[in-house]
């Protein structure tokens, strides 16, 4: 385990992130190879796939329920020293991987039909994705036990064998993909299922890796078959620090439904152009996600440890790093954002839906990596509900407008991604506020009128950890 409570806080935050930016594109790459060659099959493919896709949002929420409640609580075990609890909380945690992987299962084989039957009206989107997530969902029922594993590492401070093992299978999904979609080597070309099978095969084989290097490696964390008994008093603990980080993407997949909703009004090439710019986007957040991912076992050690100044440090600094790299990317998508999304699709209408989409929402690029640093910030804190109703704001600022504006003649696709950037904007200031009353809760100046002198605040309170 890595002792992140000393040391200049700057290289552990560049330790931190780095692996786990470069996993996030590993795990990324995923859905961009899909797509690449699901993008060879036409429109409707391409919509079916991100249409459907769009479910893995509700995988991911309860991904982040485990995986946030986990890792919290394992780095501010890590930080007190209390080891015993460290690798209870991890085989906690694996247990309850196991039973979310089993729902998810149930769930995604009897509710597809009826999601894609609401979110578009053309047979042949719905048949793409229906056919696509059949093949699917076995892996997005084992990204919880990876969830698990990856997440007790974080917590521990150990980045890089998860990386390594994403790298692994996102190498093996590219090898996979054409064979499968396209029927490269085997003439057997099996379309967007091939897509969903592609990714499952990958995700277990990252699976049986991570097994491997729990088993074979001594980090402090293993596994416990008698630790593994379901306890609902650490239980209970992880779902109280991870419920909310879950509610935000659950939030975000009734946004992104709202979005596909509309969009099925203007046809299946405007459903295919968002999901190939909402690809995009999600790439290109990735360096702003892992910085914050980076700050919080950096910031919850420092909590646990009794050092408050250190987690404003890691605010600030992490907040200077994903400014800088979002107004950058900001300017890449006004200069390029056609070059960006041509190699998902050749069709003009898809492009010119896509290129637009990109060039509009990236006026949001860094309010929105202000609300994920302020979200992980609430995760070191202990306290992730803030965030939850930072996400929730959005169903009042964006969600009710579009529902209320739909259907009038004059809101078009360029109206709605104005909507989104306000919308963003907005909740970035109330995230910084309440992430500003948090905090102080705990005595620590999130920020200053001058901010190059770290203030020391008084130690947190006995109970505050």
């Amino acid at each position: 385990m890595q002792d992140l409570t000393r040391g200049p806080v700057l290289g552990h935050l560049a330790r931190l992130s780095l692996p786990i930016a470069v996993g996030m594109l590993l795990q990324n790459l995923y859905h961009l190879v899909d797509l690449y060659f699901v993008g060879r099959l036409g429109d409707a493919a391409i919509a079916g796939v991100s249409v459907a896709g769009n479910l893995q949002f509700m995988v991911l929420a309860g991904c982040q329920v485990l995986g946030v409640g986990a890792m919290a609580l394992i780095a501010n075990a890590c930080g007190r020293k209390d080891f015993d609890d460290a690798r209870l909380l991890f085989n906690q945690a694996l247990a309850m991987s196991v039973l979310l992987g089993f729902i998810t299962l149930g769930a995604g084989y009897l509710g597809t039909g009826y999601f894609l039957e609401v979110m578009t009206d053309d047979p042949a989107t719905r048949e793409a994705g229906r056919a696509f997530l059949y093949a699917f969902i076995p892996g997005l029922a084992m990204q919880f036990v990876l969830m698990a594993m990856g997440s007790a590492l974080r917590g521990a401070g150990v980045v890089k064998p998860a990386m390594l093992v994403q790298l692994f299978t996102v190498v093996l999904n590219a090898l996979l993909a054409p064979m499968l979609i396209a029927g490269w080597g085997t003439g057997i070309a099996l379309g967007t299922a091939g897509a969903g099978l592609a990714s499952s095969i990958a995700i277990a084989c990252g699976l049986l890796m991570m097994t491997y290097y729990f088993l074979r490696h001594a980090i402090g964390l293993r596994f416990d078959l008698a630790a593994m008994r379901p306890r609902l008093s650490v239980w209970r603990r992880i779902l109280t620090i991870g419920l909310p980080p879950g509610g935000e993407f659950a939030l975000m997949f009734v946004y992104l439904s709202v979005v596909y909703w509309v969009l099925a009004d203007f046809g299946a090439a405007a459903q295919a152009g968002y999901g190939v710019g909402q690809r995009v986007m999600q790439t290109l957040f990735l360096p702003a996600m892992a910085i914050a991912f980076g700050a919080v076992p950096l910031a919850a050690q420092s909590m646990g440890a009794g050092r408050p100044d250190r987690v404003r440090e890691s605010f600030l600094r992490a907040l200077q790093l994903t400014s800088g790299m979002m107004l950058l990317l900001t300017v890449v998508c006004l200069v390029w954002p056609e070059w960006l999304v041509t190699p998902f699709s050749d069709d003009p209408e898809v492009i010119a839906v896509a290129a637009t989409f990109l060039s509009t929402i990236c006026w949001n690029y860094v309010p929105t990596g202000i609300i994920f640093l302020a979200s992980g910030m609430f995760q070191a804190l202990g306290n992730t509900l803030p965030a939850l109703v930072s996400s929730a704001s959005r169903l009042v600022l964006f969600v009710l407008p579009v529902l209320f504006l739909a259907g009038h003649e004059a809101f078009g696709i360029q109206e709605l991604w104005w909507l989104s950037v306000a919308s963003v904007l907005l909740q970035s200031l109330f995230s910084l506020a309440l992430l500003r009353r948090e905090g102080a809760r705990h005595g620590i100046r999130v920020w200053r009128a001058n901010n190059s002198e770290l203030a020391v605040p008084q130690p947190a309170k006995a109970g505050q950890q």
